[in-house]
């Protein structure tokens, strides 16, 4: 029996009625669930999905005629920073740039509308990525020196006001690294990046499973360049950081918001690194992703084969006596 390929929403039960909603073009089920009591991680978190769904129709827009609430400004942001990634990575750059400039001003405007608010910040660092790797080409704001010495420069202010406002936040931690991915000058800069925020962040937040997504990276790029790097997972700095994001991350999350690409990602690298993963699996149920299986399977078509085996086999563990 194979897979069914995850639903975006993926273990929140009220966005994933909503994103219905918006695929039909209709808005005001997200503007109720946006504007309903959440935690900023889960806000986050909820309008990234919404935004990537309503850049292909006219959700947002039929919102904007009829209100320009705040709620709208964030979401506005958010649908322009989506299509302007899309554009770029669709390689139609001169249809991304004036995109990237309406996105930015766009996530000026929320972020003065709503000063408290993560979120424009977030979207504003989710471009950061389509940025020129060469620093005196960039925009301003991806030019500003780390607060951590030995960072190269990059998007770091808009992260510190991101970090400020929600610390540790998912998305934020995520995008600053996508740019020091697109950016990076030698081959350990993402990597030295994820360890040293791993490193930095308290139990519980999703930003101790960063080495995890550049290891993914690494092992992609190492298959591609004709490798066969079967002991990469092995490695023991990768299982340090593979173990630590047990005991940092998965056994103090909060289980109602997590996010089922960090599940995914802990799985693999625990299978693949041979060390107990039974409870991860059993943590992920149906809410199974693309990546990292279709990165590390042999045929990146048979990611759903990759997953299947390896739960067949960790669900089979026993599980370690209770102290």
């Amino acid at each position: 029996m194979r897979v069914a390929d995850f639903h975006p929403a993926g273990f929140d039960t009220e966005l994933r009625k909503v994103l219905d909603d918006v695929r039909a073009g209709r808005w005001r089920s997200m503007h109720d669930l946006l504007d309903a009591p959440q935690s900023s991680a889960q806000r986050t978190a909820r309008s990234q999905v919404l935004a990537s769904a309503a850049a292909q129709g006219d959700a947002v827009e039929a919102w904007g005629r009829e209100s320009r609430d705040h709620q709208y400004r964030i979401m506005w942001a958010r649908v322009l920073v989506q299509r302007a990634l899309h554009a770029f990575r669709r390689a139609q750059r001169a249809e991304a740039v004036p995109l990237v400039k309406a996105a930015r001003h766009a996530c000026d405007l929320a972020a003065t509308f709503v000063p408290h608010d993560p979120v424009p910040w977030v979207a504003w660092l989710a471009l950061a990525q389509i940025d020129s790797p060469n620093l005196r080409e960039r925009y301003p704001e991806n030019q500003a020196r780390c607060w951590e010495p030995g960072v190269p420069p990059g998007p770091w202010g808009l992260l510190w006001e991101a970090e400020r406002r929600d610390p540790s936040n998912r998305e934020a931690w995520h995008r600053a690294l996508q740019a020091q991915v697109a950016y990076q000058t030698s081959a350990d800069d993402a990597v030295d990046f994820s360890r040293w925020a791993a490193l930095s962040a308290p139990p519980g937040s999703a930003v101790n499973l960063l080495p995890l997504y550049t290891h993914v990276e690494r092992f992609r790029r190492r298959k591609t360049q004709g490798e066969t790097p079967r002991l990469h997972w092995t490695h023991t700095g990768i299982s340090f950081y593979t173990l630590r994001a047990v005991d940092q991350w998965f056994h103090h999350a909060d289980r109602t918001s997590w996010s089922p690409l960090d599940l995914n990602h802990l799985a693999q690298a625990l299978h693949h690194g041979g060390h107990p993963a039974r409870d991860v699996f059993e943590a992920i149920g149906s809410c199974v992703t693309r990546a990292p299986w279709q990165d590390v399977a042999p045929d990146g078509r048979s990611w759903q084969d990759e997953f299947l085996q390896a739960r067949h086999l960790r669900l089979r563990e026993s599980r370690p006596p209770r102290i």
